[in-house]
């Protein structure tokens, strides 16, 4: 029997790629619910390819004649069809915060999620993995890094319980686009050559936060709500091969390391395809001809992102909220041309610190400290241009 799955944020690029993972399984797998966040042709080629049941588009006006009565129209659809969809896995890969309801959705109505959305557990961890354990469905990790973990404790004791066995949890980063920069040129540096990244064709927002490393803080973040396995048993080495995505340390002293070419078409048919592995179209690792692989220490001048994200995580209540709205914003007004990426940093570390967290950091503490956050990003980006800093 074929796998039904629905993909949330198709046109994207792991949306796009998940596509291609099963397109090279056409026996294993039936597409039955598309979304995309807006009406494009790219989004139309897809509808006349697979022809899902249902589809949907968080705004814009798209042409009805694309897909019959199957369309969802709207700032809900996206959560509408995730709840509605007759798909056995639903896979969450629209970017920041738009993802986390659709993701609480699919969970609630008692569907296995394969997450690429970083936010969803940032934001909320806690209550993604509680309607989880609710509904007895998983939440799949489908970032390269999580995706590493999860294959080297898979067989590791208990399957609901590893972080007995666990030493720490050792995340490898990249360090994107400026990782050999001096650092009084990152001052001077443009959005597209911060889109440059060395070994990852992503995303905008996420490629932005691998030059910043603040994609390595959400995913320290990601990691304790999927491993059970706190910030203080974690680390993150520089490799700048991004060949080895992740390790885990035992008890005992042993490291696992999960090794493959930098593909996000490996981890996400991994997570389509769990609990089987499958035949996958990515070239193979040759080590010999690699050679060898690099692994540092994180620079905190340079890489200051990923320490505020820390410092969040361990605040708690809605502290990893408001983390988030500030990051996503700020990202935004760089790429806008509105903010240097220098003063990324400044500004999310000067939101975050003037939060007044919500303890119980409820579903709509939550959405109201993003909310909270992008604005008074917005307002500190706008002071610094009246004052004229740079």
């Amino acid at each position: 029997m074929k796998k039904r799955i629905a993909i949330l944020g198709s046109t994207g690029s792991v949306g796009r790629q998940a596509l291609d993972v099963a397109a090279a399984h056409p026996e294993r797998f039936e597409v039955v619910a598309l979304a995309a966040s807006q009406p494009s042709n790219a989004f139309l080629e897809q509808l006349r390819c697979w022809r899902p049941a249902l589809a949907a588009v968080a705004s814009g006006i798209p042409d009805r004649g694309m897909i019959a009565d199957g369309l969802l129209v709207g700032e809900e659809a996206l959560t509408r069809l995730a709840a509605a969809c007759e798909a056995d896995l639903v896979v969450v890969a629209v970017p920041g915060r738009v993802g986390l309801l659709p993701t609480l959705a699919a969970l609630e109505s008692g569907k296995t999620v394969a997450l690429a959305n970083k936010e969803s557990l940032v934001m909320a961890g806690h209550l993604v993995m509680a309607a989880a354990r609710a509904r007895g469905v998983a939440v799949l990790p489908v970032d390269s890094e999580h995706n590493a973990i999860w294959q080297c404790l898979r067989g590791e004791g208990a399957p609901d319980a590893p972080a007995a066995e666990v030493a720490s949890l050792i995340l490898t980063a990249s360090g994107g686009a400026f990782r050999d920069l001096p650092l009084a040129a990152l001052s001077r540096v443009t959005p597209a050559e911060a889109l440059r990244h060395p070994t990852w064709t992503m995303g905008p927002k996420i490629t932005v936060d691998s030059a910043t490393l603040m994609n390595k803080g959400l995913e320290l973040i990601e990691a304790s709500w999927l491993f059970g396995v706190p910030l203080e048993r974690m680390q993150v080495v520089m490799h700048r091969e991004s060949i080895v995505h992740s390790l885990v340390e035992f008890v005992d002293g042993s490291l696992k390391a999960q090794l493959a070419v930098p593909d996000m078409r490996l981890p996400i048919q991994y997570a389509l395809s769990y609990p089987e592995r499958w035949p996958c179209p990515v070239p193979r690792l040759d080590l010999a001809r690699l050679g060898a692989l690099r692994f540092g220490e994180v620079d905190r001048q340079r890489f200051r992102c990923m320490y505020v994200a820390l410092d969040a995580a361990r605040a708690g209540g809605t502290y990893p909220a408001a983390l988030s709205g500030a990051d996503d914003e700020a990202v935004r007004l760089f790429l806008a041309g509105a903010l240097p990426f220098d003063r990324i940093a400044d500004v999310v570390e000067a939101v975050v610190q003037r939060h007044r967290p919500e303890s119980d950091a409820s579903l709509a503490a939550v959405l109201a400290a993003d909310a909270w956050a992008r604005a008074t990003c917005r307002e500190l980006v706008c002071q610094r241009a009246a004052s004229g800093v740079a």
